[in-house]
């Protein structure tokens, strides 16, 4: 499975269904319809038949925070 988004693509964080059942350290509240690039990814791949990506962000525009994101967490 490929990556639905690439390195430089502008994105938005969005709210997901499940964000107050998150095992996330912190929430993404704070950034939810900030704009953002995405500088870096990664996919994980827990077993055989399933993986998934999680993005590195640098949010808004002076690029000094940087988050990482799910794949539904962000939109194009």
């Amino acid at each position: 499975m490929a990556p639905k988004f690439q390195i430089g693509q502008k994105v938005v964080v969005k709210p997901t269904r499940e964000q107050s059942v998150s095992l996330r350290d912190s929430s993404i509240e704070p950034y939810i319809g900030q704009a953002g690039e995405v500088t870096d990814y990664y996919w994980i791949s827990p077993s055989a038949s399933e993986s998934f990506y999680l993005y590195t962000v640098r949010i808004g525009n002076t690029g000094r925070k940087t988050v990482v994101l799910h794949e539904d967490e962000i939109e194009a």
